[in-house]
């Protein structure tokens, strides 16, 4: 079977997040419009903010091969600094994701841009990760991604498929933190 396209990624993903009905704890969409939405999703990790922060760097080591262009997470960069890229290059071309306006190390980090097909649609998004240490040596990562643009776009419609997507590599960077391995335990097993 051919690998679905990025486009029609998030209408898949739609129809499976409305089959299922299932959704983490600590997963909200907070806003839904035509014309913009706000999904948040919050996580415990079982590591330092240091950690949990250098991992995001590491994005190539946990983001889903399924959500990049070039079919491999491996090509995909991310410089936390201020007008750092978030990008990915591969032998058939490139793609900027996203690119970082705000730095706090340890804990606050911001991109704007539209991910995935919402870049072709000209919209405006801003995804936040906001790190804080809690008892016990844990972080609480919350996770926020903001995206507005054309009511045109019924974006109230994707709003499901996009927040499965953002919730998918909030997961994959928890386990990464936590275990060396992005991927859950049934698909190390196999």
């Amino acid at each position: 079977m051919p690998p679905i396209r990025p486009a029609a990624r998030f209408a898949v993903l739609a129809c499976l997040a409305a089959l299922l009905g299932a959704r983490p704890a600590g997963a909200e969409v907070r806003q839904s419009a035509a014309d913009g939405f706000l999904v948040m999703h919050e996580v415990q990790v079982g590591a330092a903010p240091a950690a949990l922060f250098a991992a995001l760097g590491q994005v190539g080591r946990w983001w889903s091969d399924q959500h990049a262009w070039s079919g491999s997470a491996a090509n995909l960069r991310l410089e936390l600094a201020a007008g750092g890229c978030f990008c990915e290059r591969w032998a058939e071309g490139s793609a900027e994701h996203a690119r970082v306006v705000f730095v706090r190390r340890d804990r606050e980090l911001r991109l704007r841009g539209a991910l995935g097909p919402l870049q072709a649609m000209g919209l405006d998004g801003l995804l936040g990760f906001e790190l804080a240490s809690t008892e016990g040596g844990t972080t609480r990562l919350h996770v926020t991604y903001r995206v507005s643009g054309d009511r045109q776009h019924e974006l109230a419609q994707i709003t499901p498929a996009v927040d499965a997507v953002i919730g998918e590599q909030v997961a994959r960077l928890k386990r990464f933190v936590e275990t060396g391995t992005p991927e859950p335990p049934a698909a190390r097993e196999q």
